[in-house]
């Protein structure tokens, strides 16, 4: 029988991390396959670790560490030749492994990831962020160049051969780990055949733009990590664009060009209305698309703030929750 070794990297998850743990079970048990469940502690002070211990995970507690440090120190100690990478709040689906197994066995990838998805419960403004990267049922898989971490399925060789996670970066670590493993030859799969869940979607605003601030604050990291390039610097330069755009709206009505000001303000809708569109035409919704429209809108203006910050050598931390 093949193994797995499935990492949890966690951070005061104790309300998900049973369930999380229960789902993985299953479906490993429905793919026929051993698992060895691996959480990593990064000093919770709630029930997670006796919870996970319940679940007969093996709990490394390790304070103090960031995300990719996290996630390294439990594959050096897993065993599988199969390696899993799940964040904390992450419901996975009885399917996943028995898929995405069948997927490598056919030849059509080497490290898989599932779509996510919200709960019924989730509030508009989480649901439609999440929605924005689901692709419709009939494209069941789709090559990419990079995967979130969320979930994260391959051979343990190709870590091995590839390196951990780089262990400096407080976000964004996911993108960087995965660009290399395709510059190594990996291919990259992301599968939609289902969905998981993610049980830790943002349940107030100050959350969810608390978030994308620490999220965006990767940019300057990964482009020193990973060289100056387009695909890189595209989100950045748009995003002080419209802070650009932003000023010079304000200094038009200060000087008492109205008009001026409002066709500034009407320039710094163009590129979240094009985003949002984007990433909603395959939906064909148009509530999701003016849902995106405004989220994308907040989005460009807190990633130029994070972006500003870093280059100030911003250091604020937050737990590397899983």
């Amino acid at each position: 029988m093949s193994r797995i070794s499935i990492v949890i990297p966690m951070y005061n998850e104790a309300r998900h991390i049973g369930r999380t743990l229960l789902a993985a079970q299953k479906a490993a048990n429905a793919a026929n396959i051993h698992c060895e469940l691996i959480v990593v502690d990064n000093g919770s002070d709630d029930e997670g670790p006796q919870i996970a211990r319940s679940f007969g995970a093996q709990v490394l507690v390790m304070p103090g560490l960031l995300i990719g440090a996290l996630r390294n120190r439990g594959a050096s100690v897993a065993s599988g030749e199969w390696l899993a990478f799940i964040d904390a709040d992450i419901e996975m689906p009885e399917d996943w492994l028995t898929q995405l197994l069948d997927l490598e066995a056919q030849a059509q990838g080497d490290v898989f990831g599932l779509d996510l998805h919200t709960p019924a419960a989730a509030p508009w403004f989480a649901t439609a962020w999440q929605r924005r990267m689901l692709r419709p049922s009939n494209q069941a898989t789709r090559s990419v160049d990079w995967l979130p971490s969320a979930n994260l399925l391959l051979r343990k060789r190709w870590f091995d051969d590839v390196g951990g996670f780089n262990e400096t970066l407080r976000t964004g670590e996911d993108k960087e780990y995965t660009l290399r493993l395709s510059k190594h030859g990996a291919r990259l799969l992301s599968v939609n055949k289902s969905v998981a869940l993610h049980w830790g979607y943002e349940m107030n605003w100050r959350e969810w733009m608390g978030k994308e601030l620490w999220r965006q604050g990767s940019h300057l990291q990964l482009l020193r990590t990973h060289g100056v390039s387009l695909r890189l610097l595209r989100f950045p330069l748009l995003s002080l664009l419209v802070w650009v755009l932003d000023f010079l709206a304000i200094v038009a009505l200060l000087v008492g060009q109205v008009q001026h000001a409002m066709i500034m303000l009407m320039l710094t809708l163009l590129p979240s209305l094009v985003l949002s569109v984007r990433q909603s035409s395959k939906h064909h919704n148009l509530r999701l698309t003016l849902q995106l429209w405004g989220l994308h809108w907040l989005r460009l203006h807190l990633a130029s703030a994070a972006f500003i910050l870093s280059v100030c050598h911003w250091n604020a931390r937050r737990p590397a929750r899983g």
